[in-house]
C-alpha cells in the first residue's frame, strides 16, 4: 500500500507565512488604527473618540500613506510569527489526526493552537515590537518620535540604543496573547468549519472558509483584547529617568482600569475586529487555496490540508 502523499513541513511553514503576509497588505491600516486607539488615553488624554475619528485625524495630520506606516514590520511579523505558528499548528494537527480515526476534539485543537502560538510569538516578538513602535510614532510630539526608516532600521537602532534584549520586551504578554489568540482563532476556525460542513447546508469552499473565519475572528477579538492592550503599551513605552512606565501586564491592566475604566481594556474593538476578521478570512482563504493547489499541481492528487 503506497504512502499517502502530503505537503512537506517546510512548505506548510512557507504557505503559512505567505498567507499571513498577503492578508497584512490589505489590513495594515486597521492594525495601525487599532494600535493608535490602544495608546490613546495614556496620561488621561483620549486622542480619538472613535475609529473613524482616528482615521480622519491620521490622514489630516500625517497624510494618506501614514495609514501604511509600519507595513514592513507587519510583513516581517507575518514572515516570522505566522510562518511559525501556522506551520507548527498544521504539523501538530496532522500528527494528532493521523493517530485517531475521529476528528480531534475542540480542546485538543485549542491545546495545539496554544502551543503553536507560544512558539510563533517568541520568534516574532522583535518584529512585533518594531510594528508597535512604527505605527504609534505619529501620535508622539515631533521631538519624541523615533522616526524609523524601515523595520530593519527599527531593529538595528533598538539593539544599538537599548540593547538586544529590548527586542523581546513585552515577550511575556506577547506569548500570552498569542496563546489566547491561537487557542481561540485556530480552534474555533476548525470547529466552525467542521460544524458548517456537517450541517449539509454549506459545501467546502471559499464561502465556508469565510463564515468560519468571521466567527473565529469574533471569538478571538473578545478573548484577546485585554492581553493585546497590555502588550501594545509595554512595547511602545519609554524608559524615563531609568524608570519604565509599566512594570508588567498586571500593572498595565491596573492603570488602565483605574484611569480609563474597565471597558478601556477593549478599546479599539472595532478596528481590531475589522482587522482580525478580514485578516483571518484572507489568511485562511489564501492558505486553503495554496494547500489545494499544491496537492493538485505538485502532488497530482485531490486533497487539502486538515485545517
Amino acid at each position: 500500500m503506497s504512502e499517502k502523499k502530503t505537503i512537506p513541513n517546510a512548505v506548510k511553514f512557507a504557505f503559512g507565512g505567505l498567507a499571513g503576509m498577503g492578508a497584512t497588505v490589505f489590513v495594515q491600516p486597521l492594525d495601525l488604527v487599532k494600535n493608535r486607539m490602544q495608546m490613546s488615553g495614556i496620561g488621561g488624554k483620549s486622542e480619538y473618540t472613535s475609529s473613524a475619528h482616528a482615521i480622519k485625524s491620521i490622514m489630516k495630520n500625517e497624510g494618506l500613506f501614514a495609514l501604511y506606516n509600519g507595513l514592513s514590520a507587519g510583513l516581517l511579523r507575518q514572515a516570522t510569527y505566522t510562518t511559525t505558528r501556522l506551520g507548527v499548528y498544521t504539523w501538530l494537527f496532522e500528527m494528532v489526526s493521523s493517530k485517531s480515526t475521529t476528528a480531534p476534539s475542540f480542546f485538543t485543537k485549542a491545546g495545539i493552537g496554544m502551543a503553536a502560538g507560544a512558539v510563533g510569538s517568541f520568534v516574532g516578538t522583535p518584529a512585533e515590537l518594531a510594528l508597535i513602535r512604527m505605527t504609534s510614532d505619529g501620535r508622539l510630539p515631533v521631538e519624541q518620535r523615533r522616526n524609523y526608516k524601515s523595520v530593519f532600521d527599527a531593529l538595528f537602532r533598538t539593539v544599538k540604543e537599548e540593547g538586544v534584549l529590548t527586542l523581546w520586551r513585552g515577550c511575556g504578554p506577547t506569548v500570552m496573547r498569542a496563546m489566547v489568540v491561537n487557542a481561540a482563532q485556530l480552534a474555533t476556525y476548525s470547529q466552525a468549519k467542521q460544524a458548517f460542513l456537517d450541517s449539509g447546508y454549506v459545501q467546502d469552499g471559499i464561502f465556508c472558509h469565510f463564515l468560519a473565519s468571521m466567527l473565529s475572528g469574533l471569538a478571538t477579538t473578545i478573548a484577546s483584547m485585554p492581553v493585546d492592550i497590555a502588550k501594545t503599551r509595554i512595547q511602545s513605552m519609554r524608559i524615563i529617568d531609568g524608570k519604565p512606565e509599566y512594570k508588567n501586564a498586571f500593572d498595565v491592566w491596573g492603570k488602565v482600569i483605574k484611569n480609563e475604566g474597565v471597558l478601556a481594556l477593549w478599546k479599539g474593538f472595532t478596528p481590531y475586529y475589522f482587522r482580525l476578521g478580514p485578516h483571518t478570512v484572507i489568511t485562511f482563504i489564501f492558505l486553503e487555496q495554496l494547500n489545494t493547489a499544491y496537492y493538485k499541481y505538485v502532488l497530482g492528487v485531490e486533497g487539502k490540508a486538515l485545517l
